[in-house]
């Protein structure tokens, strides 16, 4: 397979899943099921429901983000090995969803030390620290 379309369905993936815990997380199942209707339409209601299952797990556990996103990469991948026509409505709906944020899952290491009185704050996103 095309490296650039398995890059692609790895990011579609985390990205998908990344979402299932959001306010966009109804746009984001429609856009798959829309990709799904045009490319493979027969599939496109069991891939509604998988979706769905997908994010109940996810919610009951939400240390398996990472396997659910491998599945879907999984998925994606396949769909985009039959259809690869379809990368480029792909590519519009991660754009769509996460303008400027289509990553491969980000790696963030930290280390720090401190001594004495001193204070260390790490954080790997926002961080908001009120001291008094």
């Amino acid at each position: 397979m095309d490296p650039e379309l398995t890059t692609l369905a790895q990011s579609a993936g985390v990205t998908l899943v990344g979402l299932m815990a959001t306010d966009a997380w109804e746009r984001a199942r429609d856009g798959v099921v829309a990709l799904w209707q045009r490319a493979r339409p027969e599939r496109a209601d069991a891939v509604a429901a998988e979706l769905t299952h997908t994010r109940d797990d996810l919610a009951a556990d939400s240390g398996v983000g990472e396997e659910l996103a491998a599945e879907w990469q999984g998925r994606i991948r396949r769909l985009l090995t039959e259809r690869p026509e379809v990368a480029a409505d792909l590519r519009a709906l991660l754009d769509e969803l996460a303008p400027g944020e289509r990553t491969v899952a980000p790696t963030v290491a930290q280390r720090a030390t401190a001594s004495g009185s001193a204070r260390v704050y790490q954080a790997g996103r926002d961080q908001h620290i009120t001291e008094r």
